[in-house]
């Protein structure tokens, strides 16, 4: 199982960084214009801190692998982290609209990489949990 927690932290960690590209690829500046400064600064410093959440999630399953499997707080976590994910995956399917991905490409394999990525990270954090 420690591998299964290696592969979701650094994948984790990559997600993160990745969140470098998204004001760009949604064109923030032009879409985030007409609302308000507090709106705007608000939805940037909200994304910084998932992508820095991520990456805390990310580096704990790489560095305190062991400690995730084996102590009670470990237990406490990938309880809570199931969960978490868990719940990402139902918005996946019943909050982000169909139409944001449907009929194109690069959207389409994004939609389906994260529906596979939420559901492996849910499949091994419950199962951490049941232990």
């Amino acid at each position: 199982m420690w591998i299964h927690l290696k592969i979701i932290g650094w994948l984790l960690m990559l997600l993160s960084l990745l969140h470098v590209f998204i004001p760009g690829y949604l064109d923030w500046k032009k879409d985030l214009a007409p609302i308000s400064l507090m709106n705007r600064q608000m939805m940037r410093t909200h994304m910084i801190f998932i992508a820095l959440t991520v990456f805390g999630i990310g580096w704990l399953c790489v560095v305190a692998t062991q400690d995730l499997m084996t102590t009670p707080l470990g237990h406490k976590l990938t309880v809570g982290l199931a969960i978490f994910w868990a719940l990402r995956l139902v918005f996946q399917f019943f909050v982000y609209s169909s139409e944001l991905w449907k009929g194109k490409t690069f959207e389409s394999c994004v939609h389906v990489l994260a529906v596979c990525f939420w559901t492996y990270m849910t499949v091994i954090f419950t199962l951490l949990s049941l232990n």
